[in-house]
């Protein structure tokens, strides 16, 4: 008779994979607490993967699914000092315009403010689909998740809500265009 195959995810292997692959996601982000967020998450996805049975090698899954994370960490943080770069330099860009070019700076906090109009005008799951994905920089699949919704969906909102924007702002131009 033969015995049972131990449970590669017992409570001893648990812990001691926790504690490794914490320790592996510390030393390669600069905040704990994320690295602790990452770990967790890595053992939801586990218990969330259907296949768990067919994986030969639970400890390298598991540190694969923590490299994975680690890039989309490293990818959003990378989203996120752009964003911020991008935002301080829009701001230095409209101090040192405003005080050369007072028309120009104006024209472009008109435009900022013709831009949260618009953005108004979206159904709320269509802005939040939007916002997340150019501005928190989250995958369609991260959003749908996050969403309760398809991909399919997130897809469509954002499609949407692009194409509203582009359309009212197109229409906003042209009403200040002399004819």
């Amino acid at each position: 008779m033969s015995r049972p195959k131990p449970d590669p995810l017992s409570a001893d292997a648990f812990r001691g994979f926790y504690a490794d692959i914490l320790h592996f996601l510390r030393k390669r982000t600069d905040n704990a607490s994320d690295a602790a967020d990452m770990t967790q998450d890595v053992f939801t996805q586990w218990l969330d993967y259907r296949d768990q049975a067919k994986v030969e090698q639970p400890r390298a899954f598991l540190f694969q699914m923590a490299r994975n994370l680690l890039r989309d960490h490293w990818r959003k943080q990378k989203v996120r000092q752009t964003v911020h770069q991008q935002q301080a330099e829009l701001d230095a860009s409209l101090i040192s315009n405003s005080q050369d070019d007072p028309m120009a700076a104006a024209q472009r906090l008109q435009r900022l403010q013709q831009l949260k109009e618009v953005l108004a005008e979206l159904s709320p799951r269509r802005r939040e689909a939007l916002m997340l994905h150019r501005f928190e920089g989250l995958s369609q699949a991260q959003i749908a998740e996050r969403m309760g919704v398809s991909i399919s969906m997130v897809e469509k909102h954002i499609a949407f809500a692009l194409l509203h924007c582009k359309q009212r702002l197109q229409q906003e131009q042209g009403k200040e265009q002399p004819e």
